[in-house]
């Protein structure tokens, strides 16, 4: 019978991680601080595409035709711009410039020299550290990443993508009040 329980809790919590809306069940360690559900902040589409072309405009501005991916969260893809000139490869390096970013929680370029070893978690497929990379947050919460691929150094990349964040700063942090 306790057997029985422990399969059927256990069956629980991990239904309770797919409920819709991003909230999770989540069992306490007895004590009772813990909270039943919690809530993850996400972005919405037009927030992600606003910073997605906010970002391509900065380049464009810097006459550059580059590829831009924003992620949520998880480092799933939420939005991709490809300008008209840009290589498709814009698009697959964006795109793991921007995973990166949200997986460690910062710029690529603060990353460039931090996994240096043979062994270590940069070669593990789809991380790139270099420059162009930047998470996004609001109010302490990180809600994804934007990653910019194109221009002939990776310093343009971030400066393009952080324009991209900064478009949309200011409001992400009043809708946390």
């Amino acid at each position: 019978m306790m057997r029985l329980r422990v399969a059927a809790t256990a069956t629980a919590l991990v239904l309770g991680a797919a409920l819709p809306g991003g909230k999770v069940l989540a069992r306490g360690d007895g004590s009772g601080n813990q909270p039943m559900l919690i809530s993850v902040k996400r972005m919405s589409l037009e927030t992600a595409l606003h910073i997605a072309r906010a970002a391509l405009d900065e380049c464009r501005h810097e006459g550059l035709q580059v590829g831009v991916t924003v992620v949520d969260r998880s480092g799933q893809t939420q939005v991709v711009l490809r300008d008209v000139l840009a290589p498709p490869l814009t698009l697959t390096v964006s795109r793991q410039k921007a995973y990166t970013a949200v997986s460690f929680n910062s710029p690529t370029s603060a990353l460039v020299n931090r996994f240096k070893s043979p062994n270590s978690v940069g070669k593990v497929p789809g991380l790139v550290f270099s420059a162009g990379g930047v998470p996004i947050e609001a109010g302490g919460t990180l809600l994804g990443a934007v990653g910019v691929s194109g221009a002939p150094q990776g310093t343009t990349d971030e400066k393009c993508a952080r324009a991209g964040v900064d478009a949309v700063k200011a409001d992400l942090e009043m809708q946390g009040m």
